[in-house]
């Protein structure tokens, strides 16, 4: 496993803490005080957890199996990579503290905050994908398809 794959698990798993922090927080106050939840908590919880643990998850393992680019491919580049990793951290992180900020303090600047943040997240997830689409292939299944084994 190599160095950006680790660096998108962990990641990811820095963020399901996050996540969890403030879920337990929420939870807290809920049940034994009978606070309800902000909707932004919720927000900053859930997209700390879905984007951030899961997504980041996915996109690190995706990278370490899928096939290695072909040798001609242009599109695939180790640092296309890297540039939506850190896209993706920052926006999300950016997405997470502007939520929980926006909860407490009635801050406009703050909601232009979590609407950059969340484009900033859509362009991550669509830089990766378009680098990784050539990876996405048969690497040999697709010969043994044709003789009509089936998966």
């Amino acid at each position: 496993m190599y160095t950006l794959v680790r660096r998108f698990i962990k990641t990811g798993i820095v963020f399901l803490f996050a996540g969890l922090t403030v879920g337990a927080w929420v939870l807290v106050r809920r049940e034994l005080f009978g606070i309800i939840p902000h909707p932004r908590l919720v927000s900053a919880h859930t997209h700390a957890i879905q984007l951030g643990f899961v997504m980041f998850l996915i996109l690190g393992v995706a990278l370490w199996l899928f096939p290695r680019a072909a040798k001609e491919d242009t599109r695939y580049t180790p640092e296309r990579i890297e540039a939506s990793y850190w896209i993706l951290t920052i926006a999300t992180a950016g997405r997470f503290l502007a939520d929980i900020a926006r909860a407490r303090l009635d801050f406009e600047p703050l909601a232009w905050i979590v609407v950059l943040a969340g484009l900033g997240q859509v362009a991550g997830l669509g830089l990766y994908f378009w680098t990784m689409w050539t990876r996405i292939r048969p690497v040999g299944s697709h010969i043994r398809e044709a003789k009509g084994e089936k998966f």
